[in-house]
């Protein structure tokens, strides 16, 4: 696992001495369908022969099935509060700009 990972800047709150950053882990996933995850669950199972004649009938039976996307990674939300000063010191980001964690340091 990296030192440090990428979180964008989702809400910043300055009460004038201090700054207080809301992240989000700055991930990009791809959403997989639950009928996806069926058949790949499913074919994982079957040997080959078996797999031949039972895909095709889940397949017919999952295109009746409504799609439900599924996100694939629940992504890591923290709050920093740090000196104004501090703050300045690193260029004063701002909402939707991504910054650098060492996870090391938290």
């Amino acid at each position: 696992m990296p030192d440090t990972n990428e979180f964008k800047i989702t809400q910043i709150v300055d009460n004038g001495q201090t700054v207080q950053l809301a992240l989000i882990e700055n991930v990009f996933t791809e959403p997989i369908t639950q009928k996806q995850m069926i058949i790949e669950n499913v074919s994982k199972k079957l040997d080959a022969e078996t797999k031949e004649q039972v895909m095709p009938l889940l397949e017919a039976i999952l295109q009746a099935q409504p799609t439900v996307n599924i996100k694939s990674y629940q992504q890591t939300q923290i709050t920093i509060s740090m000196p104004k000063s501090r703050y300045d010191g690193m260029g004063r980001p701002q909402v939707g700009n991504t910054i650098e964690i060492n996870l090391k340091k938290i």
